[in-house]
């Protein structure tokens, strides 16, 4: 027994509630609240590799200090500053004169977090005010070892053309003065962005 051609409407309307059946029956699995994605939904191309230098200018000295202090130590046995926190907005520049072009600010903290040696935890967003970077940030969270040559930190993230990045910092000091505490200080940022 043979049935009437399906016509194109009738065709669309199965496909889709097909599909809507599809979607109830596989649900979005266990949990609800997640489902997986295409990146091209989301306007995500190509991923590409890139790498950025800036001059992070820590200044603690004069009228108007990029870092301060807002937790001291209690007053005890700590010979190295454990548990000092500061806030900072500091300049991140093309070159290491404070004077050369500004490329963005280092916003964020970072505290003395060991009781051994002068190791930091730093949690800091470089936002960029330059370029096609203009207003997307880059997030770095880890430790700092004062004293090494070369301190790796990972990226952990970032915003705007920055979105779903990762990566790591190279912080090697150009220069510290003990007496006042400024520092400028050489980022090597190598990020896989989209």
């Amino acid at each position: 027994m043979a049935g009437a051609p399906i016509s194109k409407t009738q065709l669309t309307i199965l496909s889709f509630l097909l599909s809507l059946a599809l979607v109830f029956v596989l649900g979005t699995g266990e949990d609800g609240f997640v489902r997986a994605m295409d990146r091209k939904l989301l306007g995500l191309k190509e991923e590409k590799l890139s790498h950025f230098r800036f001059y992070w200018h820590d200044i603690y000295s004069g009228k108007n200090p990029t870092a301060v202090m807002i937790i001291q130590p209690p007053a005890n046995k700590s010979k190295n500053g454990f548990g000092i926190v500061s806030m900072i907005d500091n300049p991140l520049t093309e070159g290491p004169e404070l004077s050369s072009k500004l490329l963005g600010k280092a916003q964020g903290f970072y505290g003395l977090a060991s009781q051994e040696d002068i190791a930091m935890l730093m949690a800091m967003n470089f936002h960029i005010v330059q370029g096609k970077y203009n207003g997307s940030t880059l997030t770095i969270l880890g430790r700092n070892q004062v004293f090494d040559k070369v301190r790796e930190m990972p990226v952990t993230g970032g915003s705007g053309l920055f979105r779903f990045a990762r990566g790591y910092a190279h912080a090697s000091t150009h220069t510290f003065d003990p007496s006042t505490g400024d520092a400028v200080v050489e980022y090597n940022v190598y990020v896989l962005h989209y």
